[in-house]
């Protein structure tokens, strides 16, 4: 039985006109294992150029790793597909010449072309955008089998290799970027990239806002911070960060105040959100709205040693140590689910800094020194041997203001 192949193409023009560069990914169409990347900086040229050129490409890479593969093209530009379905003509030169190129490629009549929205497009639209923001090439091949490793641009700009082969030739391991977390092994971590909701009435009146009730809606404050941590994720794994690979998934706790600003952020990205109950906040119990001084009147001397003890209980709630039992399991799961991705999981501050606490090994009691401003974003990198890695804390986006 021939071996069946996935082609995902894109591309893109910053002025259609403009500054464009295309995308493409093959995978195994059985398990969704990355086979090849493939991306390039077009200079200046249409969208629907960088978009053949995407497809172009992706089918030289299909061909490459088996020339006898059955292949399925999925692309989010209606025109290319059905322009090689043959359902809409093609009258434009460039396009005859990109269709002439396919023909020599494949017969399209064997071919499976598959329209698919731009959320379920994200790995060819970054490698496009990536092209575009480095003015480079990007030619990277993974093993059929294993985690995908995040392509790495060389020094000179002229293109990519996989970080798997980037690595010292004596050891065979990739180098790591300076200041990063040491480790003597080649193993791929799931970095996951922790945002806090932005701005409500409760963070201002500094109440106890937590898991028990859907709580408050972001104001008008919070709906700007949380467009700008949108843009700021936007920038993982393209201009920030660039050893990590861009987002796939984004997460969030079930509260209004989450619910909203993932909403954001997964339409800067062109993903979905998912609503997982372990990412909520601490339920904070009978204290549930109260401020602290509130708390200090009506229960003296217990609010200090819920931050600093961290397996202190309020009546009815949960302790911070209780919180970090939650994120375990998340990271657990995202563990399970596959290494050399990136997660975005929108959450709040004592969900947060318990993430980040138990990536660090601290005790529940320090966790609570930790800042995390509204709409921040935190960097934490998972590896299956438990030794992680924090690569940010609390980096503000441009909508946070002095009440964060």
């Amino acid at each position: 039985m021939a071996r069946r192949l996935v082609v995902e193409a894109d591309g893109g023009s910053r002025g259609n006109p403009g500054p464009a560069g295309y995308g493409a990914v093959v995978r195994d169409a059985g398990t969704g294992d990355v086979l090849a990347e493939r991306a390039d900086f077009l200079g200046v040229a249409s969208n629907n150029v960088a978009e053949y050129s995407g497809l172009v490409a992706g089918l030289r890479a299909a061909l490459a790793i088996d020339p006898d593969a059955r292949l399925e093209v999925r692309m989010d530009s209606q025109l290319v597909i059905e322009q090689m379905r043959g359902t809409w003509k093609i009258k434009h030169a460039d396009m005859r010449r990109f269709a002439d190129e396919v023909h020599a490629l494949v017969d399209p009549t064997t071919v499976t072309w598959t329209w698919v929205p731009r959320a379920r497009n994200a790995a060819a639209d970054r490698l496009a955008n990536l092209a575009m923001d480095r003015e480079t090439a990007v030619m990277t091949d993974h093993d059929d089998v294993g985690p995908l490793s995040a392509p790495t641009t060389d020094p000179a700009g002229s293109g990519t290799q996989s970080a798997s082969a980037a690595g010292d030739p004596g050891s065979g391991r990739a180098p790591r970027p300076s200041g990063a977390g040491v480790r003597f092994d080649d193993d791929q971590p799931v970095t996951v990239v922790l945002v806090r909701h932005g701005q409500t009435a409760m963070t201002v009146s500094r109440g106890y806002s937590g898991s028990s009730e859907p709580g408050p809606s972001l104001d008008d404050t919070g709906r700007a911070q949380a467009r700008a941590a949108a843009a700021l994720v936007d920038r993982v794994g393209r201009d920030l960060w660039g050893d990590i690979e861009y987002p796939s998934e984004v997460l969030a706790s079930p509260m209004v105040r989450t619910q909203e600003t993932a909403a954001v952020v997964a339409e800067r990205l062109g993903l979905p959100v998912r609503t997982v109950d372990l990412v909520k906040e601490a339920d904070f119990g009978e204290w549930q709205g109260l401020t602290a001084e509130q708390i200090e009147e009506r229960w003296p001397g217990l609010l200090e040693p819920w931050h600093t003890a961290g397996d202190l209980r309020p009546p009815g709630g949960e302790s911070i140590a209780d919180v970090g039992e939650r994120l375990t399991q998340v990271f657990e799961q995202l563990l399970d689910g596959g290494t050399g991705r990136t997660v975005v999981v929108v959450s709040h501050a004592v969900a947060i800094r318990a993430a980040l606490g138990v990536a660090m090994g601290a005790q529940p009691g320090s966790w609570s020194q930790l800042r995390v401003a509204p709409a921040s974003v935190s960097i934490v990198r998972l590896f299956r041997d438990k030794r992680h890695e924090i690569a940010v804390v609390g980096v503000p986006s441009e909508g946070w203001g002095a009440k964060g």
